[in-house]
């Protein structure tokens, strides 16, 4: 069952907030070979998903699939017991980095493959968290025989339909939220109609015709919208405004909107994000952070310095406290918890240091900043 939203008066002062970044290690800008963290703790009072307000769901993205297949390292999931046990203590929510998408979940045209995302969900519900799904519609990790395959519209359209009755149906019951559509628009606030198959081929009626899908495969779950670069109010976060507005004045079952919130700390924190949360939620909708992590440049010794740490830990603070701010977002996720298995080095050169933890499960002042907030909550 969808979980009733919960009532919240405004958690955060000026003065809270000031409070609560006290608590922080005092740290300066000088670099150090052993920046300042602690090593994991099992005390209870230590653990996000405890420290939470009811009704608030504080999760991370699960490691594998994807570009983590490339790496000289056997998949996180399923052979680091230590990373498994942090994630099954310190979280309520989990989400699938890879193994939801198409290019795992639907390998052959006629052949799907559940194991990893069973697996996935079934350790959800033996640690009592819930899952969001990722993702149904999308322009990136498709596989092979979908994008260079020659089909005709009618084809495209129930090749759509079947993936999204058959993934979405097969966790009815099982998954709180999912990304029915995910970046469909470019920074500019246009449709991707080239890069995106199924808008390209379908045109853009096909992204209500997924909502209408999934929700006749699982009328309990919440269904969103979801994107990077629309933290703020832009013309990104304006498009999926006025489409949202549109849709939910033809009746289309979308319930939620949230943004990734996949930051640097080369630009300045989106300072807007609350303000851009409640637009969405003054429209009816749910709103998340779905995939925070907060990148840096890292010195050539490729250790952050403590300058660096203060900075990151305040990012991840201001983006919990803008979602614990507004009536209706019950959803904050980081995309991992560790180091060891961020894809943030992967994607961006010189960057890394992303995530709450050090290789080695080391809590970083990120961590503390965020479960302070959370005590506060």
């Amino acid at each position: 069952m969808r979980p009733a939203r919960p009532i919240r008066s405004l958690r955060f002062t000026t003065v809270a907030l000031a409070t609560a970044a006290l608590t922080l290690p005092l740290l300066s800008g000088v670099a150090t070979a052993e920046p300042s963290v602690e090593r994991h703790s099992n005390a209870k009072h230590d653990r996000l998903r405890v420290a939470a307000p009811d009704g608030f769901f504080v999760g991370t993205a699960v490691a594998g699939g994807g570009h983590h297949l490339e790496q000289d390292y056997p998949d996180p999931f399923t052979h680091d017991k230590k990373y498994r046990k942090i994630l099954g203590q310190q979280f309520n929510s989990v989400s699938p980095e890879n193994q939801m998408k198409w290019e795992a979940i639907h390998p052959e045209r006629d052949r799907y493959d559940f194991a990893a995302a069973d697996a996935i969900v079934d350790f959800a519900e033996r640690h009592r968290q819930v899952v969001r799904g990722h993702t149904l519609l999308w322009h990136s990790q498709n596989p092979a025989w979908l994008e260079q395959g020659d089909f005709s519209k009618d084809e495209l359209r129930a090749i759509l339909r079947d993936h999204i009755t058959t993934v979405v149906g097969r966790y009815a019951g099982r998954i709180q939220q999912w990304d029915v559509a995910n970046e469909i628009f470019d920074g500019e606030g246009k449709l991707r109609t080239q890069e995106n198959i199924w808008i390209r081929e379908l045109g853009p009626d096909i992204v209500t015709d997924a909502f209408r899908w999934a929700h006749e495969a699982d009328p309990e779950a919440q269904l969103f919208f979801n994107d990077y670069g629309v933290e703020s109010v832009n013309a990104k976060s304006d498009a999926y405004l006025a489409l949202v507005k549109d849709l939910l004045a033809q009746g289309v079952p979308v319930h939620g909107f949230s943004a990734q919130a996949h930051l640097s700390t080369r630009y300045g924190f989106p300072g807007d994000l609350e303000q851009n949360l409640r637009r969405f939620g003054a429209l009816g909708l749910e709103t998340a952070v779905t995939e925070l992590d907060v990148r840096m440049d890292l010195p050539e010794s490729g250790v952050p310095t403590r300058a660096q740490l203060t900075q990151q830990a305040d990012y991840y603070q201001r983006a919990l406290s803008a979602c614990l701010a507004v009536d209706g977002c019950n959803s904050f996720t980081i995309w991992g918890f560790t180091d060891k298995y961020s894809w943030v080095p992967v994607f961006f050169e010189g960057e890394g240091s992303a995530t709450v933890m050090t290789e080695d499960f080391g809590r970083k002042p990120a961590f503390h900043a965020l479960l302070s907030t959370l005590k506060r909550a």
